[in-house]
């Protein structure tokens, strides 16, 4: 799901016990790679993560409140705090791996 604006973002991660913002930016290509597979990893194996798609350049005003400078960048939230933070070179196994941890403890 595309995000815009900060309101929309907040509340994306308020209202849900985990939820994963994903930073990027359209001239990015690894960006533009990783997407669709952050995307099938969460719907397939975390489905109750809720994952918010951020474009970076357009919402730069929260990007920058987030202290992201890079993209791609990936943060996870539970309970409303960051709890995991990957950016620019970033490994689907090991981000899975990362992810898995908390979700097991927390929904298990």
């Amino acid at each position: 799901m595309e995000i815009v604006g900060k309101e929309n973002i907040e509340k994306l991660v308020a209202s849900n016990a985990m939820a994963i913002l994903y930073f990027y930016n359209d001239n990015c290509a690894p960006c533009i790679s990783l997407r669709p597979k952050v995307n099938q990893m969460v719907e397939s194996e975390f489905p109750e993560i809720k994952l918010g798609f951020v474009n970076a350049v357009q919402n730069s005003d929260i990007t920058a409140s987030y202290g992201i400078y890079n993209s791609p960048a990936i943060l996870l939230f539970i309970d409303g705090k960051e709890t995991i933070r990957e950016s620019k070179y970033v490994s689907v196994q090991e981000l899975r791996g990362k992810i898995n941890r908390y979700y097991q403890l927390y929904f298990s």
